[in-house]
């Protein structure tokens, strides 16, 4: 996928879609969402296994993570489409995805299907990757359930088991990419941030759709965890 990365030329007349007797009208409107969607049109022209490959490769070209990354983490990788963008701009890194959900193998990629959340998660992370890692990405997101606080509470939890983790396995210089949802980082793992990293930013690549609330926060210049004494 090359710099200035998103669909180009004019959209087809929109598509509408009947609800089904089995279908609901919530699946339909997903449905009829997804084939008016010009990034899940061109994701499958170019071969990619989710429109969120947009994502990340516009957050690249805004942000140039991934030039110069030896070792690359993606977290909540399934079904791929970050990861075969991590591919494709760092070809000679050691790139390990993670995720519960099924992911089909890639090449020069190790796939780890488990819990991130698992206790040994983190061990196996730590041994596949074979050293510090510059970069740490997470799509992760738990089931939503609606409520706004609620999912802005979990989404949030993630995140921070996320940092946790990148605080473990970053080089220093490296950079920490994590989805949060709009009204951005909480507070107190903002100012974590800041104390870890050089640089701290929010961004919402084109690719996001507009009714959607997810954001992602983009921490680079890792210099290492606080001293708990200064947090």
């Amino acid at each position: 996928m090359s710099r200035g990365s998103g669909p180009s030329g004019r959209r087809g007349p929109a598509v509408r879609v009947k609800t089904a007797r089995k279908r609901s009208h919530s699946s339909t409107l997903w449905l009829q969402r997804q084939l008016n969607d010009p990034y899940v049109a061109e994701a499958k022209r170019l071969g990619y296994r989710s429109r969120a490959a947009f994502k990340i490769a516009q957050l690249d070209d805004k942000f140039g993570f991934f030039k110069g990354a030896k070792r690359i983490v993606d977290l909540g990788a399934a079904p791929g489409g970050w990861t075969q963008v991590a591919v494709e701009r760092a070809p000679n890194a050691t790139i390990v995805a993670l995720d519960i959900l099924p992911m089909d193998e890639m090449g020069g990629v190790t796939v780890l299907h488990m819990d991130f959340l698992a206790e040994d998660a983190p061990e196996r992370l730590k041994t596949a990757l074979g050293g510090k890692a510059d970069l740490v990405l997470s799509d992760m997101a738990p089931p939503t359930t609606g409520h706004t606080k609620t999912d802005h509470l979990r989404i949030m939890g993630l995140c921070e088991i996320a940092l946790a983790f990148a605080e473990e396995v970053l080089a220093p210089g490296g950079t920490f990419l994590c989805k949060v949802f709009q009204g951005g980082t909480e507070g107190a793992l903002l100012n974590r941030m800041k104390l870890c990293f050089a640089t701290v930013k929010h961004a919402k690549p084109p690719a996001s759709r507009s009714d959607s609330a997810e954001l992602y926060v983009i921490a680079s210049g890792f210099r290492g965890a606080p001293d708990e004494d200064t947090e």
